[in-house]
């Protein structure tokens, strides 16, 4: 296979043109809303069961029309799909499951004529082990790639020479016979991390992300962007006490909680390279990146840097709310220890993605859920910082049951069945009710079932009825979008009742009042001393007094409003 050179140029596709009637907003990713689109369950255009390209451009009016400012796709490059992806072996092609790169710039030129940005994953800390470049760094040790990967020699007795551990579980070393030393992996054996420390890597890398910043992105989302580097020392992790266990990044059956990963990933010398990142960017304006942090132990102090001043990365996102509980003292702290540890960093916020239980069925496991989908909406819509929305979470969907026959994914498949893995959450999009596989695919099968259960919320049904979870989004989008206070404002949590989260978003003249009640029962809330509010007709608000006084929260509801 072979692969174009690291900084050949292409020529622009897609290249948006501000016109005096519509200059560009060099800043329009902070505050932006963000829709993620995880491409193989998206909508398949041509029978295979597998969404594609196509599928995803001929589906793009329904993601416009709720209101979002940009789209998101996971991977859709070359690949051997041995973790569906996020295991790369061209970074410069689609993979012929999804389509072509003329699809890829169609699906460009439609999203932005429909106002659409559009970011693509950047999974960079590792490669497929089918990509040319492991290929060659593998045979031996003095080719030109030969230190293109992280490659260290055995202990004394043939073991690995330090504890680091792969979160897909095992070691993070195997070994090659080829050059009789073992390679890391932070993940599946087949995914060889790339050796930051070398230079023409870096280069290599930012030749990759420049062609597709030639074709049009608007920017990157940057895959597991704290484990680009790891120490050249090798020492091994210090232990973590069971009482300290933190399972955000890793499930909590997984050993990799069992080390603080103070020399695998999150070290110093990864500032350095995000300025390179930002340096790329900055020559694109209006280009925008965002940064998926794993780290358990150090995460909102990972962002903090990684985030801070106009050099590094414009926002990057915790496992604070993917993986924490639901619960109001919790998301207090969370958003106190942001405001202090990165007051001039920007968050991205998100409740659901692919890698995590639908958050509907994590935080909720009986009772109204769409009440509850209706304030979840609501909270994050409001909170300081950019949003992403993973696909059907607008329609509520749950997470999956599936069999352990039907699993493809290899980290469910390790640690089942306590952990069943990611599929449960990565299972086809349904559109109509009534329709074969709700209208994903035309194939007799998907690549993973559709639930029943998943049809009776399609959008075809929601669209009927006024009060569906799906309406409730699109118009808390567009009052988010109307109140420059929700979008860029400055936030400030204030003092509530046990199971109440409350706070203040100001910009400007303006200052709203948002308070949710986090509890499966009624609740009253006493307005700060001095405080008066007013409603403002915010979507699923309750009704509220004008001026000082109460405000009667029913169970799983919230209210917006005005600051007198």
């Amino acid at each position: 296979m072979s692969v174009v050179p690291p900084m050949m140029a292409v020529p622009p596709m897609t290249e948006q043109k501000p016109t005096p009637e519509q200059p560009l907003d060099k800043d329009w990713w902070r505050g932006a809303v963000i829709y993620q689109i995880y491409p193989r369950s998206f909508q398949d255009h041509n029978g295979d069961g597998v969404g594609d390209l196509v599928g995803i451009t001929e589906r793009l009016d329904y993601v416009a029309d709720l209101g979002v400012d940009a789209i998101w796709l996971s991977p859709f490059f070359t690949s051997p799909m041995k973790d569906f992806g996020y295991d790369v072996s061209n970074y410069r092609d689609v993979d012929p499951i999804f389509g072509t790169l003329g699809d890829f710039d169609r699906l460009l030129e439609k999203a932005h004529s429909r106002g659409l940005k559009v970011i693509i994953d950047q999974v960079i800390s590792h490669t497929s082990d089918k990509h040319p470049w492991f290929a060659e760094s593998r045979q031996n040790r003095t080719n030109p790639r030969h230190d293109w990967y992280v490659w260290a020699d055995p202990n004394p007795d043939g073991t690995p020479p330090n504890n680091w551990l792969s979160i897909f579980g095992g070691s993070a070393w195997t070994w090659d016979s080829r050059r009789m030393q073992y390679y890391m992996h932070n993940f599946l054996t087949s995914q060889p991390d790339l050796n930051f420390h070398n230079p023409d890597v870096q280069d290599a890398v930012l030749g990759d992300m420049r062609f597709w910043l030639e074709r049009g992105v608007d920017g990157f989302r940057l895959d597991t962007v704290n484990f680009y580097f790891a120490s050249l020392g090798l020492e091994s992790n210090p232990v973590v006490k069971p009482e300290d266990f933190n399972a955000s990044t890793a499930p909590a059956v997984n050993p990799y909680n069992f080390q603080e990963h103070l020399y695998d990933k999150s070290r110093p010398e990864n500032l350095e390279f995000l300025t390179r990142i930002r340096a790329l960017l900055d020559e694109y304006p209006g280009r925008t990146s965002v940064g998926e942090i794993g780290d358990s132990q150090h995460q909102l102090e990972v962002m903090a840097q990684y985030t801070s001043g106009t050099d590094k990365l414009h926002m990057a996102y915790t496992f604070d709310y993917l993986g924490g509980a639901f619960d109001a003292g919790h998301f207090r702290k969370s958003i106190d220890l942001t405001e202090k540890d990165a007051p001039n960093g920007w968050i991205c916020l998100a409740f659901s993605n692919h890698d995590v239980v639908r958050h509907v069925s994590r935080w909720m496991s009986h009772g109204d859920r769409d009440a509850f989908g209706k304030l979840t909406a609501t909270m994050l819509l409001t909170m300081r910082g950019s949003v992403c929305l993973y696909q059907g979470e607008e329609l509520g969907l749950t997470e999956a049951e599936l069999a352990f026959e039907d699993l493809v994914d290899p980290y469910g498949i390790e640690f089942w069945p306590q952990f069943k893995g990611r599929d449960g959450c990565r299972t086809p999009m349904v559109w109509q009710s009534t329709a074969h596989l709700g209208g994903f695919s035309t194939a007799p099968r998907a690549w993973l079932p559709v639930p029943g259960d998943h049809l009776l919320k399609a959008p075809d049904l929601q669209e009927k009825r006024n009060d569906s979870l799906l309406h409730h989004y699109r118009a808390t989008l567009q009052f988010r979008r109307a109140h420059e206070a929700l979008v860029k404002g400055t936030i400030k949590t204030l003092d509530a009742p046990e199971g109440v989260l409350m706070f203040t978003r100001t910009a400007g003249a303006e200052t709203l009042l948002c308070a949710f009640n986090m509890t499966g029962g009624p609740l009253v809330v006493r307005l700060p001393d001095g405080i008066g509010v007013r409603g403002i007709d915010a979507p699923g608000s309750i009704a509220a007094p004008i001026g000082d006084g109460d405000l009667d929260l029913p169970a799983f509801g919230g209210f917006v409003g005005a600051v007198l």
